[in-house]
């Protein structure tokens, strides 16, 4: 079995040591969806809720979200993102939520964009939660994750 890499010798968690390793090109799309009732989708298709634009709103605690990951997740590495994409679109089930994320650095952007995904989701619930009781986030799910050398 592998040795967990954030935990030293005498079992303690640890961020892993990133210095030597070369910057590459790093990018990795996540997608998840909040199923909503068919009169929440229709408030949101009207922009009609109190709280206002709903998938845009989405979007922006997204972006906010991936640049802040570091923050939220221990151990995960402040990273300089070079993009943060963040699409909500309403469908037949509810808003479907997709990232995508990249920078050029020693880690990858596998968290940041399921961060970004996570957030926007509940910034989904909290609009929508006075109107929608059933509410029921699912699939969060990393679609992608890459790395190129930059040049």
């Amino acid at each position: 079995m592998d040795r967990f890499t954030h935990v030293d010798d005498e079992g303690r968690a640890r961020m892993v040591d990133v210095g030597g390793k070369p910057p590459l090109r790093r990018t990795a799309r996540a997608r998840g969806r909040i199923r909503l009732a068919a009169a929440t989708r229709a408030l949101i298709a009207e922009n009609a809720l109190k709280k206002g634009d709903v998938l845009t709103v989405a979007e922006i605690a997204g972006v906010q979200a991936a640049k802040r990951t570091s923050e939220l997740i221990p151990l995960c590495h402040g990273l300089n993102l070079d993009r943060v994409r963040v699409v909500a679109r309403l469908d037949d089930d509810g808003v479907l939520i997709e990232s995508d994320v990249a920078c050029v650095g020693p880690t990858g952007v596998e968290m940041e964009a399921l961060t970004a995904v996570s957030v926007a989701l509940l910034a989904v619930y909290d609009m929508c939660k006075a109107t929608d009781s059933a509410m029921e986030i699912d699939g969060i799910v990393l679609v992608d994750k890459r790395k190129e050398d930059p040049a």
